[in-house]
């Protein structure tokens, strides 16, 4: 028998981290660009509570009874902590669905593919129930901030929820509450490298971000009024020489970094780069991006050798700069290479990486539509 089903389809998308890499857990602004690699999930309504969802990509399915009380199975749940999230803000969540979640993003890359499913989940739930309560792209990425980080204790910025939540180039500012801005640029010419090495998160991560805050405290008592976020380089660095090796190299490459950061977002603002003069804003972009990678690879240490040979590859190419992207011991880079994609992104496969021909997008939206049975 032919019969018409309602077919709901949401997606968002994973991102790139521009400038700012390693220091939106030290509350310092970021920009990030959301991109044209997205997690997408389709779904047909049940006549039951029954949430099914396939997810072919990583052989897995997983089965939710809405009608039950939702209890955690696994540690990092984000399945269940969406639907208990949104049941405290509101949401009656009881309409059961056959869904299948597909993904272009790698997979522990450093390109936010979590948190991309997370917003990408919660956006098909809200839709998917007949609620009605308006919400915004902002509300979204608060509800993905605290399914993900929040609700298990753990610390995390808001980056990746508000790349995948709006879309496009923003400008994230890292304090608590937390605020992103969209920035006036298209930009173009990216090719994202896949190192095929698996990052190691927790581990970079942890050692960084101890070492920096250690770092920070010592300033402090040596330089009262000292400030990560407003104190002039020129005025701390003579201090910063005295540090313990490992803590100076670390804590005066995040002192560069930031200074980069509000560079290129000065210069984002602008949105010179659509101007006829792009050529030689590009260049300074691909400086920037370039000079921030030195620091991630040699003040932090968060690069690989595979990485360092696929961005420099990258520039033999004719790429104008580029960096590693995500927490970093493994994963993705980026290069930016206008105009010069197509040989980029075969220099980074000859270097062993995967290759993708990348741009901005937009964040997370949702299509319904009908299907025929």
């Amino acid at each position: 028998m032919d019969r018409r089903l309602e077919q709901l389809v949401v997606s968002a998308p994973g991102r790139i981290c521009l400038f700012g890499e390693h220091q939106d857990f030290l509350g310092l602004p970021v920009v990030a660009a959301a991109i044209d690699l997205r997690i997408s999930i389709e779904g047909t309504p049940r006549s039951d509570s029954l949430l099914r969802l396939d997810m072919p990509d990583i052989r897995k399915s997983e089965e939710i009874d809405l009608a039950q009380a939702i209890f955690y199975t696994r540690k990092r749940d984000y399945l269940r902590s969406c639907i208990n999230v949104l049941r405290r803000k509101g949401w009656d969540l009881s309409q059961g669905w056959n869904c299948t979640m597909t993904s272009k993003i790698p997979i522990n890359a450093g390109v936010s593919s979590s948190s991309a499913m997370i917003v990408a989940w919660l956006k098909f739930l809200i839709e998917g129930s007949g609620t009605g309560i308006e919400y915004s792209p902002d509300d979204l990425a608060r509800l993905a901030h605290e399914a993900e980080v929040l609700e298990f204790g753990e610390p995390g910025g808001m980056m990746d929820h508000f790349a995948a939540a709006l879309g496009n180039v923003i400008y994230v500012d890292c304090r608590p509450p937390f605020k992103a801005e969209y920035l006036p640029l298209e930009l173009e010419g990216l090719v994202l490298g896949d190192s095929l090495e698996k990052k190691q998160t927790l581990g970079v991560l942890g050692g960084s971000k101890g070492d920096v805050l250690e770092g920070v405290r010592t300033l402090g008592e040596w330089y009262p009024g000292f400030d990560l976020h407003k104190t002039p380089a020129s005025e701390i660095l003579p201090l910063v020489a005295r540090l313990p090796d490992r803590i100076q190299r670390k804590v005066r490459a995040n002192l560069v970094n930031r200074d980069l950061t509000v560079q290129a977002m000065e210069m984002f603002k602008t949105a010179r780069l659509s101007s006829p003069q792009a050529g030689i804003d590009a260049d300074e972009l691909g400086d920037l991006l370039t000079r921030h990678h030195e620091q991630l690879r040699d003040g932090i240490g968060v690069s690989t050798p595979k990485i360092d040979r696929m961005l420099q590859a990258a520039l033999e190419a004719g790429a104008l700069g580029g960096k590693i992207n995500g927490s970093g011991g493994g994963g993705c880079m980026f290069a930016y290479a206008p105009g010069k994609e197509d040989a980029v992104a075969q220099a980074i496969e000859s270097a062993g990486g995967k290759a993708h021909r990348i741009k901005a997008d937009a964040g997370a939206n949702a299509e319904r539509g009908t299907l025929n049975e």
